[in-house]
């Protein structure tokens, strides 16, 4: 199988999960990243440079592997004449429906922090499969869904948090623990 693994913040865990997961995968994997740097503009804005990245490539994947930073649904939608018949998982190291903020970050005080938790529903929302690396992320993430959806006005669209449910696994992290070996 080939797989693309697109990540907008390649660095720490991220960089550490994807890198380990391209060492000891027994399939033919690339990552499509960017530099771990101003996280609310990855979310935003690195499905338009993934994309171009990703089209400019002569490689042809399975299945995509879109981490939690990444805005699927525009990735796909910019890429559809290439990606339309590929598969598509999303993985979540956090999600931001759950992920505490900063007291002094600017968007929580001015109430704005809401749009990077509809990324994330709408990405897994359109995904194929939603991996999540611990019972713990997947269990806040899809309790917290429907509180989440329920604060909109109407058409709040309930009856997908089940679809979400029924296509959601874990993949636990693959760690390489040699260093405490001794």
């Amino acid at each position: 199988m080939k797989i693309v693994i697109l990540e907008p913040y390649f660095t720490g865990s991220h960089a550490s999960w994807a890198e380990e997961y391209v060492k000891y995968s027994r399939h033919k994997v690339e990552i499509l990243s960017m530099n771990g740097q101003y996280w609310k503009w990855r979310m935003h804005g690195a499905a338009v440079t993934l994309a171009r990245k990703f089209l400019s490539k002569d490689f042809q994947p399975d299945l995509l592997l879109a981490t939690d930073m990444l805005d699927l649904t525009t990735f796909l939608a910019l890429t559809r004449q290439a990606s339309a018949s590929i598969k598509t998982a999303l993985y979540f190291h956090e999600n931001q429906l759950t992920y505490p903020w900063s007291s002094k970050d600017r968007d929580l005080i001015a109430q704005r922090d809401m749009h990077y938790s509809f990324i994330n529903y709408a990405s897994a929302l359109t995904a194929d499969m939603v991996l999540f690396n611990s019972h713990y992320h997947l269990n806040s993430f899809l309790d917290e869904l429907p509180r989440f959806l329920k604060s909109f006005p109407d058409q709040n669209e309930l009856n997908t948090v089940q679809r979400i449910r029924q296509k959601s696994r874990l993949l636990h992290l693959g760690m390489d623990l040699k260093k405490f070996d001794p």
